[in-house]
């Protein structure tokens, strides 16, 4: 499924967040969103999947008008993964995973065997196999955020929105995930922090900076050193993966910027 923005805006308060942000996401593909803490990721994640209703612009699936789309059809679309939630949810995980169901069922403790199926497909799939009849309470972190992906593939939708779906992983499960999110062949809408694991799992790259996006395109083609430095205020040094020949960046030393420069030297200056 086609995802479609075009001048979307966003504002929290009196305050504009996002500004004239326009793009497509062709069907099938993943495309990472980075961009510095405050640079407006979840914001313009929760504009598109219907959370939050943005203040200008338009966001259409296909030929369909989110503005226009009823909850329950725009859940038969669109599966988000969010990166809050309650610590206290006691419901068993397989019961959490079944929620995901909801959209296309007859409601929660209605569920066929199918439904059942697929979602024990999906705990397996992310590795949580195990969790199925444990309280997501009790989940760490970690087993949190596959069950909460497993939710999402259990909603069976043709695009996936994920807001920092390798918070509290390791690393090993971080590229388990993200390599689960290729197989997908779903569209993928997907904000990251990782700017080499976006490069190597993500088809295109949407960088934002002071709430407008600055960059858009193959992840060759976006990321560079020079970038690097003045999104996100550090000096890198690119090199090429022995292995997969890809590019890859080594981060070297932050970059203070004009401001930390003046406020660094007015603290050297002694007191008279």
């Amino acid at each position: 499924m086609r995802v479609t923005v075009d001048q979307l805006g966003a504002r929290r308060g009196d305050r504009d967040i996002l500004r004239d942000i326009s793009f497509e996401v062709p069907s099938g593909t993943v495309l990472g969103l980075l961009g510095p803490n405050g640079s407006g990721k979840s914001t313009l994640l929760r504009a598109l999947s219907g959370i939050d209703i943005p203040s200008a612009g338009t966001v259409r699936y296909d030929n369909a008008s989110l503005a226009a789309l009823t909850r329950r059809q725009l859940a038969q679309r669109v599966a988000v993964m969010t990166q809050g939630h309650s610590e206290e949810f006691e419901i068993p995980v397989l019961d959490l995973v079944l929620l995901g169901r909801i959209p296309h069922g007859a409601g929660f403790g209605r569920d066929s065997d199918s439904d059942i199926a697929l979602a024990l497909g999906a705990l397996a799939q992310v590795g949580a196999g195990h969790l199925a009849s444990r309280a997501f309470s009790e989940l760490s972190g970690g087993e949190r955020q596959r069950v909460l992906f497993a939710r999402a593939l259990t909603q069976d939708t043709p695009v996936l929105i994920l807001d920092e779906p390798t918070n509290h992983l390791d690393i090993a499960h971080q590229l388990e995930l993200l390599d689960l999110v290729r197989t997908t062949e779903r569209t993928v809408l997907v904000a990251l922090h990782d700017l080499n694991l976006a490069a190597r799992n993500c088809d295109a790259i949407g960088v934002l900076a002071d709430g407008g996006l600055i960059a858009y395109g193959a992840p060759d083609e976006v990321l560079d050193v020079d970038l690097i430095r003045s999104v996100f205020h550090v000096e890198s040094t690119s090199v090429v993966h022995p292995r997969t020949g890809q590019r890859h960046f080594v981060f070297d030393e932050r970059v203070r910027t004009a401001d930390e420069a003046g406020i660094t030297l007015r603290k050297e200056i002694p007191i008279r």
